[in-house]
């Protein structure tokens, strides 16, 4: 008989994981919560179709064993790339200053009839950035080692 994996179970493993429809998407998108990065980290490659972002993000996996072990809360750096894209727009959102530090809300897909669809990242502060794909694509994959989260406290929400 098999088990269900545990959050422990991926201990301090970099995180790689891959959204290719709806229900992918919002495990990608719980973890993306509250990540932060500034605006400057921020590529549109339309050559490649590819939009990429590092984010510094919360590791929401980790706080059943930070609060149960009485440690710090953890960061990691992290890519996210969408693949296929062919348009990016954005509101509220100052492109390339490294000043602006914008923090992730969620993630949304909207398919269109013809198979392609609008992407969302929802941001703090009514920004958004928007891209058209041809088919979900989005990659989620830690590139650091994870860190002591700066507050060394789990993000709070106003409904917290």
């Amino acid at each position: 008989m098999s088990q269900d994996a545990k959050f422990e179970d991926g201990g301090e493993r970099p995180l790689r994981l891959m959204a290719v429809d709806a229900d992918d998407l919002q495990v990608v998108s719980s973890l993306v919560q509250d990540a932060v990065f500034p605006a400057s980290e921020i590529q549109w490659l339309p050559s490649e179709r590819c939009f990429a972002v590092l984010l510094n993000r919360f590791r929401w996996e980790d706080v059943p064993q930070a609060e149960r072990r009485g440690r710090d809360f953890e960061r990691a750096q992290a890519v996210l790339v969408v693949g296929d894209v062919v348009k990016v727009q954005s509101q509220g959102v100052q492109k390339g200053d490294p000043d602006t530090i914008l923090s992730v809300l969620s993630l949304s897909f909207t398919p269109s009839e013809d198979g392609m669809g609008r992407l969302e990242l929802t941001l703090a502060g009514d920004g958004a950035i928007a891209l058209e794909v041809e088919s979900l694509d989005v990659v989620l994959k830690d590139v650091t080692r994870p860190y002591v989260a700066p507050s060394k406290k789990a993000p709070g929400h106003p409904d917290d």
